[in-house]
């Protein structure tokens, strides 16, 4: 049994395993390809703290999870909503330094802005938003789909990422 296995499968809390394998990660980058590895076969459950870990990794380093973005963004459209939020985090933590390699998931990210959980709307929101303050080349584009989200966006919550970057960016 691996290493990964092994904790995501313990009788740990949810949030203990994922910092545990955060932790873990940091220390040995090559536990994030079994990470990944093991999201191929883990339930729904253990595929979202996969994600998850690398949301918290992304947050401080994310240089160590810039190589495996093409995989966050192969999942941003998955059924389990702690997926879509979890991947929608890591693209914005991702994008405060490396814009142009997040904004290859806006598509995406939009498609979700439509989903019923808004937790899963408040994290695109947040994606979309930081991919907008640091991509120049998609600033113009997001802020026009910012507009549109707005109005049939019904949560105060998700609607003030979006206006809060709207008038930073009209600065």
């Amino acid at each position: 049994m691996s290493e990964i296995q092994e904790i995501l499968q313990s009788d740990k809390k949810p949030k203990e395993k994922v910092s545990l394998l955060a932790n873990k990660v940091k220390k040995n980058l090559k536990l994030i390809d079994e990470l990944i590895e093991y999201f191929q076969i883990g339930t729904k459950a253990e595929k979202g703290n996969c994600i998850e870990v690398l949301e918290y990794v992304s947050q401080d380093n994310p240089d160590i999870v810039l190589p495996y973005v093409d995989f966050v963004i192969e999942h941003i459209n998955e059924d389990a909503p702690k997926i879509k939020w979890e991947t929608a985090r890591v693209i914005g933590n991702l994008a405060q330094k490396f814009p142009e390699k997040a904004a290859k998931a806006v598509p995406k990210l939009l498609d979700n802005t439509k989903d019923k959980g808004t937790v899963v709307r408040w994290s695109v929101a947040f994606a979309l938003t930081e991919i907008a303050k640091n991509s120049p080349k998609s600033q113009k584009v997001l802020t026009a789909k910012f507009q549109n989200i707005l109005k049939a966006e019904k949560n105060n919550g998700v609607k003030n990422v979006y206006l809060k970057t709207l008038k930073a960016l009209n600065k």
